[in-house]
């Protein structure tokens, strides 16, 4: 384990006046909380923070930062407080460890809410500063670097969760060796036959190929030094995976791979890169196609290089990467580079405030504004995971404007890439002056121009042919934002016609005056919330005017007239039979009848047993709900809620539709059944954890299935039986409180 004086002495090396105080104090106070604690390698619990603190210097990252590697799991672990952080080591410092204290493990295969929900902090504690991101990274990179210590059903799980999220973060970032060490080791524990068959072809080709690496470095040294450059050349082999990613991609085997080594060619001036460009391509033969200029349109995370392939002096391609040495430095150190030298200034010690410039700090601030779009965690998840796996094109806008976009991207990705008002109007393009469908995968160097209309709004097929994460995103707004327009138009229509059977004032001001009572932020989601059936205009009715009585008329008994039966009593429904002739009426504007009561004849509340009464076979329904029935002669009627799929395969049966609605007593509240399906740890306790919450709130279990099982969780089908829909909620809620529950969902019939 590293010494407190060592620690002192590395910071020191690449920044003389370090705060040395500030770093002994951080490393005996850390010690002393951590105390007795023990990792799983049975190591000091210290030697953890030591380790990141020891990353973090091989970044030469400031005395801040160090500070809050050795500190940064005592908060979580320890009995430190924020405050006591604050008092000791300034509140700079008590910040940055309560935001990593406040991003918990982000558990990928069980847990998918709750990781996006921490990925959303994470990105966000990021934004506000980006030394969190580092020493997320460096903790990441340790804990990888001891995996083989942890339990072998938990390796998997936070490989995975390294390959999905930190590893092309960190690549995002500029990061690159620390993002291919991840990536390696992820891959070692997720495919080690595949690892093992690549690292053992590699060490088979480095044998054969013992000299090739120093050869082609004199040669390519001396080449340049005979025309007077003065550069550094260096060669270096591929890791296993990203060997393993290229031949997956390209679908090629070991022995087509021309690029196994590489070479780095260094010197002073982004000028000299292209006079060593010059050189190289006009001593040896290029690879048509291989050529890349990132100095010209540096990547999204800052990096700058050219890249050429040539035909080597033992007939062998060679692939080269030219660059200064700054740029060098950028490309090692990623974001983390901005803290190195800033206006002649050496050490690092404004990091925060160097990273504002910073195109990858750039793009992180982008993804950030999709916080605040109102996606849900899941969907950010989604969208950033796409924008961090995609490799770049450039493309121009006719006026020269470079945008950056994932390969694959389409002219969809380009428009809202421009702006978001220019792909909810697109309507068309031209790629290269030539009119080309939207679904056309764009290329490096093409020009687009998006053809727009004030008239268009993006359809929802458009979400499956986007890449981009801000794409999909805005189209999913837009298509939201549209149901809600017409179902918003749909409740004011149903609003209007309760209010005048009622003979009450309607206006808008005074649903503004309830908009809390029915947890709305507007008179427009209001109205959409009852154009869906969330809400029942009755019920906004009695909170406008709480006065107002229901006078219409219930009549139990037999029938009252031909072609009108009763229902089996107990079921808590009104329902009427009409006339064939108004069946395709019923069935389209049901839920206006059901609200103002009008229709060719009264409901009834029967106490005959003339129609059996079921309800959904595949999740019930519950008071609360929307709903309608569906009549089969030979077996009664059957109620659906009204979101059910189901009831798709009748929509060719119009004479089956029949409108009920819930009339239920209070004085002999029933039952209703519901099922749900939920995913839970694969532990002792989790079915019993369920069963409890279930039985606290006096919900009924009629049945229980499990559907799948696998060794981190598993998969089960609840039935049960509820007084309504709210009491249904209140259970799902309860039911995602707890940490052995991934996931749970109502069945719609």
């Amino acid at each position: 384990m590293m010494r407190q004086y060592e620690l002192v002495e590395r910071v020191t090396r690449y920044n003389p006046d370090a705060d040395e105080a500030l770093l002994n104090k951080a490393y005996v106070y850390a010690m002393q909380k951590h105390g007795s604690q023990m990792r799983a390698s049975g190591d000091p619990y210290f030697s953890h923070p030591l380790e990141v603190a020891a990353i973090l210097t091989d970044l030469r990252l400031d005395d801040a930062t160090i500070a809050v590697a050795l500190l940064h799991d005592t908060i979580e672990d320890t009995d430190a407080t924020r405050a006591e952080i604050d008092s000791l080591f300034g509140e700079e410092i008590g910040k940055l460890v309560e935001g990593l204290t406040k991003i918990k493990r982000l558990d990928l295969v069980s847990r998918k809410a709750k990781q996006a929900e921490n990925f959303r902090k994470l990105l966000l504690a990021i934004a506000d500063d980006v030394r969190v991101l580092l020493v997320k990274l460096a903790d990441r990179l340790h804990n990888m670097r001891t995996l083989g210590h942890m339990p072998e059903h938990k390796r998997g799980r936070i490989a995975e969760e390294t390959m999905e999220i930190y590893a092309p973060l960190a690549g995002r970032m500029g990061m690159h060796d620390m993002r291919e060490e991840l990536e390696d080791i992820s891959f070692r524990t997720l495919n080690p036959e595949a690892y093992e068959t690549i690292t053992t072809r590699l060490a088979d080709l480095r044998e054969r190929n013992r000299d090739l690496i120093l050869d082609i470095e004199t040669t390519l040294s001396e080449r340049l030094s005979e025309r007077g450059m003065a550069a550094l050349v260096k060669g270096r082999e591929k890791r296993p995976y990203s060997i393993f990613r290229k031949m997956q991609r390209k679908a090629i085997g070991f022995e087509q791979l021309s690029d196994i080594y590489g070479f780095r060619v260094t010197v002073g001036t982004e000028e000299a890169c292209y006079r060593v460009l010059g050189v190289i391509h006009t001593t040896w033969p290029t690879v048509p196609g291989r050529f890349k200029d990132y100095i010209s349109t540096p990547k999204q995370n800052d990096y700058k290089s050219i890249h050429t392939t040539i035909v080597g002096p033992s007939r062998q391609r060679v692939e080269l990467q030219i660059r200064t040495i700054s740029m060098d430095r950028v490309a090692e150190y990623g974001i983390a580079a901005h803290a190195l030298y800033k206006d002649g200034e050496l050490g690092g010690r404004n990091i925060a405030r160097h990273t504002e410039d910073c195109r990858a700090f750039e793009w992180l601030r982008r993804t950030t504004e999709l916080l605040a779009q109102g996606d849900s965690p899941e969907e950010f998840m989604e969208h950033t995971k796409l924008e961090l796996f995609h490799d770049q094109v450039f493309c121009f806008t006719p006026k020269g404007r470079l945008i950056a976009l994932p390969r694959g991207a389409t002219p969809i990705d380009f428009a809202y890439a421009v702006h978001t008002d220019v792909g909810n109007t697109c309507v068309g393009c031209k790629v290269n002056g030539k009119i080309m469908p939207l679904v056309t995968e764009l290329h490096n160097g093409d020009e687009v121009e998006i053809i727009r209309s004030p008239a268009q709004t993006p359809p929802p097929a458009w979400e499956a042919i986007a890449v981009t994460g801000k794409a999909r995103a805005a189209i999913r707004r837009a298509t939201r934002e549209s149901v809600r327009k017409q179902y918003g138009a749909l409740g004011e229509h149903i609003l209007k016609r309760a209010f005048a059977r009622a003979d009450k004032v309607f206006s808008e001001d005074l649903l503004e005056s309830v908009l809390g009572q029915h947890h709305q932020t507007s008179v427009g989601d209001l109205m959409a919330s009852v154009g869906q059936g969330d809400l029942s205009a009755q019920t906004v009715l009695k909170s406008v005017h709480p006065d107002y009585q229901d006078e219409r008329v219930v009549i139990s008994g037999p029938p009252v007239e031909e072609g009108w039966f009763g229902l089996k009593q107990g079921h808590g429904l009104k329902f009427r039979i009409p006339p064939t002739e108004h069946l395709e009426q019923g069935k389209e504007e049901g839920a206006v009848a059901e609200e103002d009561g009008e229709g060719p004849a009264l409901p009834i509340r029967g106490l005959s047993g003339d129609i059996p009464v079921s309800f959904a076979p595949n999740g019930g329904a519950v008071p609360g709900d929307r709903i309608v029935g569906i009549l089969t002669p030979s077996e009664g009627l059957t109620i659906y809620p009204i979101q059910s799929p189901a009831l798709k395969e009748f929509d060719d049966q119009t004479e089956r539709w029949v409108d009920v609605r819930w009339d239920i007593d209070v004085d002999n509240p029933e039952r209703f059944p519901a099922r749900l399906i939920i995913s839970a740890a694969n532990e002792p306790g989790s079915l019993a954890t369920i069963a409890q919450i279930i039985g606290e709130n006096s919900g009924n279990i009629d049945n229980v299935k499990m559907v799948q099982r696998a060794p981190d969780f598993h998969q089960m089908v609840i039935d049960l039986e509820v007084w309504d829909l709210k009491h249904l909620n209140r259970i799902i809620n309860q039911l995602r409180t707890k940490p052995n529950v991934s996931s749970v969902s109502r069945v719609n019939g």
